[in-house]
């Protein structure tokens, strides 16, 4: 997809402040730190629409980038941040589950998991969140540089029996310094997009 116009478009905790245009949503999640991000803006061709950080748990709010004017991209707050407390961790469970199980606009989500890594029990709920209101689910293995290409098959392949997945789900190997990954992901985005329209 051609990207040129993209714009941060609402910052919310709950309903009242998402958008109403009936545009459809392609949400993204994953752990604190696991790139969401840095691939938002590789997507979108910018360097800092969303901004990045070192620090773990920087995402508190649900932020909707309106691109196009076609779809948004929902940033969800990363879970599994160690310093999280109690009630900010279950502030954080409230927030997510409100916005998944009432969003008729939401077409997919995209659970952004390490590919160097076995998936957390943190990403098995989540998972399970998506399992459980029926939604289509795209998987990007992040971080896909940190090792070799000749390894990444093999990663992908325990990434989906770790999971159960399905042939139905997109596993996209994705790299924002190699620059692999956005195109595939693209299509997987447009295909959910367009899904269920009459």
């Amino acid at each position: 997809m051609t990207v040129n116009n993209v714009t941060l478009e609402a910052v919310a905790v709950a309903k009242d402040g998402f958008p109403k245009t009936g545009l459809p949503e392609i949400a993204l999640c994953g752990r604190s730190n696991v790139g969401k991000s840095s691939l938002i803006n590789y997507m979108v061709n910018r360097k800092s629409l969303a901004r990045t950080s070192q620090s773990p748990g920087k995402t508190r709010t649900i932020n909707f980038y309106n691109i196009e004017n076609e779809l948004y991209f929902v940033d969800l707050p990363g879970y599994g941040y160690s310093k999280a407390s109690k009630a900010e961790s279950a502030k954080w469970g409230k927030m997510v589950e409100g916005y998944l199980k009432n969003r008729p606009e939401l077409k997919a989500v995209i659970l952004l998991l390490d590919i160097r890594r076995e998936p957390s029990a943190d990403d098995r709920m989540m998972l399970e969140f998506i399992r459980h209101y029926n939604l289509s689910l795209i998987i990007a293995a992040t971080k896909a540089d940190k090792i070799t290409r000749s390894k990444i098959p093999a990663q992908i392949k325990a990434i989906i029996e770790s999971l159960g997945l399905g042939n139905e789900t997109p596993v996209v190997p994705f790299s924002v310094l190699n620059k692999q990954g956005r195109e595939e992901l693209w299509g997987a985005v447009g295909r959910a997009a367009r899904a269920n329209e009459k």
